[in-house]
C-alpha cells in the first residue's frame, strides 16, 4: 500500500498517466468516430446502390410487358386503341370464314409471331365461334390439348374483353414431357368493324407463352448469394419470377419481412405488381464486418503499443533522475565523493553534469572556507538542491511538448487552429458588428471543419460584387446559422452539393443572399418558414434563424432582417438585408 501511495505521488507516474490518457483518448475517440462514420456511409452508399439497380431492373421488366402487350395488338394493325365505326376490317368474316389474321392464315401468323421473339415459346389462337385452337410451338413433343387451361384463360378475360391479361408462370404440361416454365399474355381480338356496341364482338382470343428467363437478363446484375431472394409477383402476390422455387404460389410480402434481411421494393405498373428483393444483411455487409474488425484489432494492437511505450517512457525518463536523487542523497550526509554517472548530453546528462561540477565546487569551498563561509556554501547548496526538481521539471515539459509537436498530425492541427480561431471570434462578447471580411473570415473557418468531416463533398463559394466594401458593416454571426442549415437540411439529403454567398449593393442597403443547390422546401415548409420569420414569440424549431431576423430587426429597424425562398428539388435561397455601413454601429 505504502509503494502504492508513493508510485501515485510520483511525478514521473503522472506524466505517464497524461501520456497515455493524451494517447488513448483520442485514439480511441477517432477511432470508434471514423469506424462508425465510415460503416455508416458505405451502409448507405450500398442500399442507396441496390435500390437504384431494383428501381432499374422494375423499368426494364415494365418495359418488358408493355412490349409483349404491344404484340398481342398487333392483329389490330394499330387501330386497335381507337375503334374506327364502320371500318371495312371485317375480322369476324377473316377468321371465323377465311381462317385468317390480318389476311394472314391463322397458323402462319401464330409462327409470325412465335419467331418474332426468341423468348415466345409457344402461341394459341382460339376461335370464338366453334371454340377451334389453333397453335404454333418452338417444342418438337406432342401437345395435349387437353392439359391448356384455356377456359381458365377466357374467363379471366372475359371480366374485361377489351383488355390484355398477364397470367402468372406456370409449367407447360400441354406439351409432352415438357416442364419450361412460362408466363402466358392474352388478348381478344375484336371486330370493329360496323357499328360500336356495348359489348364487344369478340371473334377469337390470342395466347401466347413467353418463357420466364426473359427476366433473368434483367436480375443478373444483383449477383444475388444463396440467402437473397427476389421475386416479381402481381398485385394479387402471384410470382412471375423468382430464384426461389415457389413458381404458382401466391406470397405475402408481410411475412417476408425479416429483421436479418434488407428488403427493397420497386413498382411495376404494367403487372400491376412489384419486383421485391430480399438481400441478407450478413452477405451485404460481409466485408464491411471484416474491416471493422480489422480495426478494432489494429487499434487493440496500438493501444497495447501504447501502453507499453508509456511505461518505457517513464522508467527511461525516470531511472537517471532516480540516480540523481540517491546521490544527492549521499551528499546530503556529507559524503562529498558521491558522483553521477552520465550516460548522454541530453537534458538529463547535462542535469548529472551540473550536479557533479556542483559537487566539485562544493568540495572546493569546504576545503578553502572558514567555517561561516562554510555555512553560507551549505545554504546555497540547499537552495541549489530545491532548484534542481523545478529546472529538471521544466526541462523534461519541454521535451514532452517538442515531441509532441515533431509527431503532430497537420490536419488535426489545422482543424484546432479553425476551431480556436472560432471560440476567440464567438467567446469575444465586445463586438456586436463587425466587418463583412471578418464575418466571412469566421465563416470560411466554420466551413474548413465541415469539409474535412464530409470528406470535401460539400463546398463554399463567395462572391462579393465590385462596389461593395469588405469593411461593410454586418452583424455578428448572423451567416453561420444560415449556412449550417444550408448544410444540414439542404445538402445532407443528397449526399453533395454548393452553398453559394453573394453580397451586392441595392441603394443604401446591403444584401447578403445564401444559397444552396440542394433538396429545397415544398410549398407548405416554406410557408411554414416565412411565418416563423413574420410571426412573433419563440418558435419550436429553426431558432437560429430566428434569432439573426429578429436581432437585424432589432438593432436596423423594422424594414430590415430575413427572407426565403425556395424551391423543391432546386434548392433555397435565404436574403439578409442591413443598412450600409463602413464602420462599426456602437464603437
Amino acid at each position: 500500500m505504502k509503494r502504492l501511495q508513493l508510485l501515485a505521488k510520483s511525478v514521473f507516474f503522472k506524466f505517464s498517466l497524461a501520456f497515455l490518457l493524451a494517447g488513448l483518448i483520442p485514439l480511441l475517440s477517432l477511432s470508434f468516430y471514423s469506424i462508425q462514420t465510415f460503416t455508416s456511409h458505405v451502409e448507405r452508399y450500398t442500399m442507396d446502390n441496390l435500390q437504384q439497380m431494383v428501381l432499374y431492373m422494375s423499368y426494364n421488366v415494365n418495359a418488358a410487358m408493355k412490349e409483349y402487350d404491344e404484340v398481342s395488338k398487333l392483329m389490330y394493325t394499330g387501330r386497335y386503341d381507337g375503334y374506327v365505326e364502320g371500318s371495312s376490317d371485317n375480322q369476324a368474316q377473316k377468321v371465323n370464314t377465311l381462317e385468317q389474321i390480318n389476311s394472314v392464315p391463322i397458323e402462319g401468323y401464330l409462327k409470325t409471331l412465335l419467331y418474332s421473339d426468341s423468348y415466345i415459346s409457344s402461341a394459341y389462337f382460339v376461335r370464338k365461334m366453334d371454340g377451334k385452337l389453333y397453335y404454333a410451338s418452338r417444342y418438337n413433343t406432342a401437345f395435349i390439348q387437353d392439359k391448356l387451361p384455356v377456359n381458365e384463360w377466357l374467363e379471366a378475360l372475359n371480366a374485361e374483353p377489351r383488355k390484355s391479361a398477364f397470367f402468372p408462370t406456370h409449367e407447360t404440361a400441354y406439351f409432352k414431357g415438357s416442364n419450361q416454365k412460362v408466363m402466358t399474355i392474352g388478348r381478344n381480338l375484336i371486330d370493329i368493324s360496323g357499328a360500336l356496341t356495348t359489348e364487344p364482338k369478340v371473334v377469337g382470343t390470342l395466347f401466347f407463352d413467353v418463357d420466364v428467363s426473359v427476366f433473368q437478363q434483367f436480375f443478373s446484375e444483383l449477383k444475388l448469394g444463396s440467402l437473397d431472394e427476389i421475386y416479381l409477383i402481381d398485385r394479387n402476390g402471384e410470382v412471375y419470377f423468382s430464384n426461389q422455387d415457389v413458381y404458382g404460389q401466391t406470397l405475402d410480402m408481410q411475412e417476408q419481412n425479416d429483421k436479418d434481411m434488407l428488403s427493397l421494393s420497386e413498382p411495376v405498373p404494367y403487372l400491376g405488381g412489384n419486383i421485391v428483393a430480399n438481400i441478407s444483411k450478413y452477405n451485404l455487409f460481409e466485408q464491411l464486418s471484416i474491416t471493422r474488425f480489422t480495426v478494432f484489432l489494429a487499434l487493440g494492437i496500438c493501444s497495447i503499443v501504447l501502453v507499453c511505450l508509456g511505461v518505457w517512457f517513464s522508467r527511461r525518463l525516470s531511472a537517471p533522475i532516480r540516480r540523481v536523487i540517491q546521490q544527492m542523497v549521499r551528499v546530503e550526509s556529507g559524503n562529498l565523493e558521491a558522483r553521477v554517472a552520465v550516460k548522454g548530453n541530453d537534458e538529463i546528462g547535462r542535469l548529472g553534469h551540473g550536479f557533479n561540477r556542483m559537487v566539485e565546487r562544493l568540495e572546493t569551498f569546504i576545503e578553502e572556507a572558514y567555517v561561516a563561509e562554510l555555512k553560507q556554501k551549505q545554504t546555497e547548496l540547499n537552495a541549489l538542491k530545491s532548484q534542481i526538481r523545478p529546472h529538471y521539471l521544466y526541462n523534461t515539459l519541454e521535451v514532452i511538448r517538442m515531441n509532441a509537436v515533431h509527431n503532430d498530425d497537420p490536419e488535426v492541427g489545422d482543424m484546432i487552429l479553425s476551431l480556436s480561431n472560432q471560440l476567440k471570434y464567438v467567446i469575444d462578447y465586445g463586438e456586436e458588428w463587425v466587418t463583412l471580411q471578418e464575418e466571412l473570415d469566421h465563416l470560411k473557418d466554420y466551413f474548413y471543419i465541415i469539409d474535412v468531416r464530409f470528406e470535401s463533398r460539400y463546398s463554399l463559394k463567395v462572391h462579393i460584387a465590385e462596389d461593395v466594401s469588405r469593411d461593410t458593416a454586418v452583424l455578428k454571426l448572423s451567416l453561420q446559422p444560415f449556412v449550417e442549415n444550408a448544410v444540414q437540411h439542404g445538402l445532407q439529403p443528397q449526399g453533395r452539393g454548393t452553398v453559394s454567398i453573394t453580397a451586392t449593393k441595392r441603394g443604401d442597403r446591403l444584401m447578403i443572399m445564401i444559397m444552396d443547390d440542394g433538396i429545397g422546401m415544398d410549398e407548405p415548409d416554406l410557408l411554414r418558414v416565412q411565418n416563423m420569420l413574420s410571426e412573433s414569440g419563440t418558435p419550436a424549431g429553426h431558432v437560429g434563424m430566428k434569432n439573426v431576423h429578429e436581432r437585424i430587426r432589432s438593432l436596423c429597424g423594422e424594414e430590415y432582417g430575413v427572407s426565403v425562398s425556395s424551391r423543391q428539388h432546386i434548392g433555397t435561397v435565404i436574403t439578409m438585408e442591413f443598412p450600409l455601413r463602413e464602420e462599426h454601429p456602437g464603437q
